[in-house]
């Protein structure tokens, strides 16, 4: 079956001079001179297989020429179409122009959010790039402003949290905490007798949430449930808080919860260490700098309890400094996790039985961080 011949062109007398004078053209692009080459040899009424072999291209090369010129006209079969041809360099000026952008506040360039979103930076872009010179950003998209940021490790997008010292004295205070933490270790590792003092790490770990399952919870049955199964609704019944130390040379857990942990609790729990040790110990405790720990009630319990105290302050924002950070960090992942209680009364109950568990078998934490430079602090 013989194929059916394209449609003819008839181009007006301006536009086959046109053509004419694109295809002997020396500075215009290739693929439009190759372009009307074509059309002009189709014109001739020669075989696409003919136009191909002279022109040293290929068939669907000539075929797509023609189909575009038949479709659209000669003036645009000559041009790519819009979405098609090569994509636009972005200039490496572009690149550094768009860093530059995202590394400033959009608050200083006149917008009110306070950190770049996506759309945002590419609404900036396509805007101002041709003022500043780059017409390359005018069609930027997500992709491409992503690729830019990614490769300057850059993101504009997202915050990132920092914390300053601004304790004047931090790596004084610092030290003070690892000269006692290398104390202890020396003692804990020979084994020496401690003599009449020991050294108490304490903290509070306050909003220990108590919720209730408001529908029954059922448990794992094989062939049925592969997990617990949980309602999605739930009560909460309020907090409670953990006042807890660890005896740095026994890893000994003292415990107190409350429902709060101001002064009145805090001596509360002063007076319960005061209980677990012989009258005659030094009582070494190390903290946080928390109103509660130097108010004015916990210095006269204190006074009554004369040298049976001493405290040892963490620097202001170096609470990760307190060894009983770790222990809290265990509790959050193990006996607290997931918990759920029919009352505030049940859940106590639970964190006194959680921490007896661990003292059964208690654990010695050994500081490690900056203790190789505690020379030089």
């Amino acid at each position: 079956m013989r194929k059916t011949r394209k449609a003819k062109l008839n181009p007006t007398d301006d536009e086959k001079v046109d053509l004419m004078r694109i295809a002997k053209s020396k500075t215009l692009p290739h693929r439009e001179v190759i372009r009307a080459n074509i059309l002009l040899q189709y014109m001739e009424d020669k075989s696409i297989t003919g136009i191909a072999e002279s022109l040293n291209t290929n068939r669907p090369l000539v075929e797509r020429s023609i189909d575009k010129a038949i479709a659209f006209g000669i003036k645009t079969a000559l041009k790519d179409l819009p979405g098609r041809g090569k994509k636009p360099v972005i200039t490496d000026e572009a690149k550094s122009w768009v860093l530059s952008i995202a590394c400033q506040s959009p608050v200083s360039l006149g917008y009110a959010h306070e950190v770049w979103t996506y759309s945002l930076m590419i609404k900036h872009m396509r805007k101002n790039c041709r003022e500043a010179g780059h017409e390359c950003l005018e069609s930027i998209n997500k992709g491409v402003l992503n690729k830019i940021l990614s490769k300057g490790n850059i993101k504009p997008h997202k915050i990132s949290y920092y914390l300053e010292k601004r304790d004047p004295d931090f790596d004084f205070k610092m030290a003070t905490v690892l000269q006692v933490y290398k104390e202890v270790a020396i003692v804990n590792e020979q084994k020496r007798e401690q003599g009449k003092m020991t050294t108490i790490s304490y903290d509070e770990k306050p909003g220990i949430q108590a919720i209730k399952n408001i529908a029954l919870q059922l448990q794992p049955v094989v062939g049925k449930y592969k997990t617990l199964q949980r309602d999605y609704e739930y009560r909460r019944l309020g907090t409670l808080s953990l006042l807890a130390g660890i005896d740095l040379h026994t890893g000994k857990i003292i415990p107190l919860v409350n429902e709060r942990h101001r002064s009145k609790e805090f001596i509360m729990f002063l007076d319960k260490v005061d209980k677990e040790y012989p009258a005659d110990w030094k009582l070494r405790i190390i903290l946080d700098n928390h109103s509660a720990h130097v108010s004015k009630e916990t210095q006269k319990y204190l006074l009554s309890k004369p040298s049976r105290f001493e405290f040892v302050f963490t620097p202001k924002h170096g609470s990760w400094l307190n060894m009983i950070e770790m222990f809290f960090s265990k509790v959050a992942r193990s006996f607290l996790r997931q918990i759920r209680v029919d009352s505030k009364t049940e859940l106590m109950r639970r964190i006194y039985q959680g921490i007896e568990e661990i003292n059964c078998e208690p654990v010695i934490f050994r500081w490690k961080y900056k203790m190789e430079e505690l020379q030089t602090l």
